[in-house]
């Protein structure tokens, strides 16, 4: 395959922002381009936050007063800023990534990779089997946005949508070194593989098969892939981005 006459799209978090995986996949493949949209600290769905009596809710990239997107995550009173962070979701993304392919700042995609999840809450997880039902993504109640499994069937269907041309992968987190953050991931990849199979999308599960392993990574330190018990070093974004790439090039047709 001809990978240098393709566009390649990305969203995610901050294993994912800038110069990642996702760069090595896009020099290990040579694609046309890469353009990631990628935000530290994001979740897959929209979320309310509360507090002193005032509440901000996750905006429309649409909106006229959008107030940007924020990857703070450190105790803050600025509700100017909160309003940032309650942006900073795939759901936002997905809608500026499309805003930015209209207006000419972005190719159209043809190969596009979400790898979110990491900080999703136990709490907001959602049903997959409720979020599946029905065709349309407009007027669909069961959608429910401020949920994990609303929010993917919603991307999803929206890259789909909007370029029916373009194939979409969704990478599930990778481990940490937390077993018990862990554990709350693997409910995010039943989440991932109950969306993404009814959208007949390939999930690659680099939990089980990038070679990052909890057993070999420190809490809060440096261990073999890991910088920080969560964020990939530069050998891990290496290691991620091949094992991203042999997934992506061997399942692509």
């Amino acid at each position: 395959m001809e990978f240098s006459k393709l566009n390649f799209g990305v969203d995610g978090d901050s294993i994912t922002a800038g110069e990642q995986w996702s760069y090595h996949v896009y020099k290990n493949l040579g694609f046309a381009s890469h353009y990631n949209v990628g935000v530290g600290s994001a979740v897959w769905y929209k979320r309310t936050f509360e507090k002193n009596g005032v509440s901000v809710t996750t905006q429309s990239y649409s909106d006229p007063d959008f107030a940007g997107i924020s990857d703070g995550w450190e105790d803050t009173d600025d509700m100017s800023e909160m309003q940032k962070r309650m942006n900073n979701c795939a759901v936002v993304h997905i809608e500026r990534f499309i805003s930015d392919v209209k207006s000419g700042k972005a190719p159209v995609p043809d190969v596009f990779a979400f790898a979110m999840g990491t900080n999703d809450a136990w709490e907001c997880m959602g049903d997959p089997e409720k979020a599946l039902t029905g065709k349309e993504l407009d007027g669909n109640e069961n959608i429910d946005l401020f949920t994990e499994a609303g929010a993917m069937r919603w991307c999803i269907q929206k890259i789909m949508t909007e370029f029916p041309l373009c194939r979409v992968f969704v990478l599930t987190p990778i481990q940490t070194a937390t077993p018990e953050h862990n554990v709350k991931v693997e409910k995010t990849i039943e989440n991932i593989r109950k969306i993404c199979g009814a959208m007949s999308v390939q999930v690659v599960d680099c939990f089980h098969g990038c070679g990052i392993c909890e057993k070999f990574e420190v809490i809060g330190g440096t261990g073999r892939y890991l910088r920080d018990g969560l964020h990939p070093d530069v050998p891990g974004q290496t290691l991620q981005g091949a094992f991203a790439s042999k997934e992506i090039r061997n399942n692509l047709f």
